[in-house]
């Protein structure tokens, strides 16, 4: 089966290594990165690669940048999308609340990878091909380098996303409360050895639904994570509260693990080795990105021909001929 991935050029997160691994998963995928313009403008980038040619065409993007470009979409046998934001489907204080259900539900043949499991399976009561393909993290960047510990608790990441509103309210509480360390770093050694510096990763993915890429992170690197309660996703994911993680559902219930956490060594440490076994485990990308070809490579649903209005309007706006 041949795969074309297509992914943003401008991720903040470093992805590279799932790429790599999806690509050894697959009998042939080429990687093509595209510019924030290219991907919305994706007629000529596909015209340019032919992409009839590919049994799978799989989109890493934003729906802001692909909900305008309908009519194209409609024209792409094999549509997969990989999506890591969905969660903003089901969020009241997201603008994007809802547009991942209105594009996915135009295009009935497309395949949807989601990196929720609640997200997943609401989006499949909607009748879309949706399929849970966890987040995950690099392990050939993140790994606990066993050095000391000087940083008892902290964050490390962006608040500044509408999104985040929450998750900058509570964290900035908790630094006030506890002296905890909330900062930025740059992506790579830094962050490495950052994350190796701090015994408790305090997380705060309120209102998500879902766990974001820095859990999975901070659990290999050897931190205890320290992480907002997702409900049902949290036993979907696998994780277990004071086995191989910690859950706090209140700023008053954080504050009283973290001093628990301070106070019992031993319980810290214990819990912080089971979460790196745990992660190295299951979410390490080697383990994703094989799930992740596997579920590029399933059988999909039937492709509607677009209709014949459609299909003259993108020959001629994109120069896009719809394979019949």
């Amino acid at each position: 089966m041949k795969v074309m991935l297509l992914v943003m050029d401008e991720q903040r997160v470093i992805l590279d290594r799932l790429y790599e691994i999806v690509q050894q998963n697959c009998d042939e995928c080429i990687v093509y990165r595209l510019s924030k313009e290219q991907q919305m403008k994706l007629g000529p980038f596909l015209v340019s690669v032919d992409y009839q040619d590919f049994d799978r065409i799989v989109i890493f993007s934003r729906v802001k940048r692909l909900a305008p470009q309908l009519n194209v979409l409609k024209c792409i046998p094999g549509l997969i999308f990989l999506e890591h934001d969905a969660y903003q489907n089901y969020m009241p204080s997201s603008k994007y609340q809802g547009a991942y259900s209105r594009l996915y539900s135009a295009l009935p043949w497309c395949r949807v990878l989601v990196s929720g499991a609640v997200v997943a399976r609401r989006l499949e009561d909607e009748g879309i091909d949706a399929v849970f393909v966890s987040k995950g993290y690099d392990e050939q960047m993140l790994h606990n380098l066993q050095g000391p510990r000087d940083i008892p608790a902290g964050f490390l990441g962006s608040l500044k996303s509408k999104e985040y509103a929450q998750r900058k309210a509570i964290l900035e509480s908790l630094s006030e409360r506890t002296g905890m360390l909330v900062a930025r770093t740059k992506s790579g050694a830094e962050y490495l050895e950052t994350l190796n510096r701090i015994k408790v990763f305090v997380s705060a993915d309120i209102g998500m639904g879902e766990f974001m890429i820095k859990n999975f992170e901070a659990m290999a690197c050897g931190c205890v994570l320290l992480a907002w309660s997702q409900g049902e996703e949290d036993r979907l994911l696998g994780f277990e509260d004071m086995h191989n993680m910690v859950f706090y559902r209140s700023e008053d219930e954080a504050v009283e693990k973290l001093e628990m956490l301070r106070n019992d060594p031993q319980l810290a440490e214990r819990i912080a080795r089971n979460g790196q076994a745990f992660a190295e485990s299951r979410y390490s990308f080697a383990r994703v990105g094989a799930d992740l070809a596997a579920a590029i490579q399933r059988e999909m649903r039937p492709w509607p021909m677009p209709s014949a209005v459609t299909r003259l309007l993108v020959m001629l706006r994109h120069g896009i001929k719809v394979p019949s």
